[in-house]
């Protein structure tokens, strides 16, 4: 079986460096160049998919820059992407239900869990949100601790303050 292509392109943001990889029909990641997880995702994307990267934007890639670039200046509230969740079960759920989540608003992994009736299972469904391979698009930084903490986040703690005041700015 000969191995698929998974393009990949690393843009500036506001808020740090994104890796942005893709086939020719769908978004596999969004993800910070910081991430501690980053070669996790990328063997787990490569190894799933039988895959090999190579450095190049095509046109889904270029979709994802250009509606990155109308969030970041509040011009854009939703995604209008082909994405695919790469990873368990478990994980695709988590991170379907927080595409649920609204622009400008927050919720907290106790919430996550209980929506998907897991509520014991708080710290499974942090662990799935920390490997989000699909930041922004998929919005794990509206997700937060108790008592409105801001919690670990995959760009780092700036980002996530970052992301949620472009949209506390913009949610009117």
């Amino acid at each position: 079986m000969s191995q698929k292509v998974i393009f990949r392109h690393i843009i500036d943001s506001p808020c740090g460096k994104l890796i942005l990889s893709s086939d020719e029909t769908r978004l596999y990641t969004c993800d910070w160049a910081n991430n501690p997880h980053r070669q996790l995702i990328d063997r787990k994307l490569a190894t799933i998919l039988n895959a090999v990267f190579v450095d190049e934007s095509v046109g889904t890639i270029q979709k994802t820059e250009y509606q990155l670039s109308e969030y970041f200046i509040g011009r854009r509230k939703t995604f209008d992407l082909p994405i695919e969740f790469i990873g368990t079960e478990f994980q695709k759920s988590v991170w379907a239900e927080l595409c649920n989540l609204k622009y400008g608003e927050t919720s907290t992994y106790s919430d996550i869990a209980c929506s998907l009736g897991l509520n014991n299972s708080v710290r499974a469904v942090a662990n799935a949100i920390a490997l989000n391979p699909l930041s922004i698009i998929v919005p794990c930084h509206r997700v937060i601790g108790r008592n409105n903490l801001l919690t670990g986040y995959a760009g780092g703690i700036e980002a996530k303050k970052k992301l949620l005041k472009i949209e506390s700015s913009n949610s009117q």
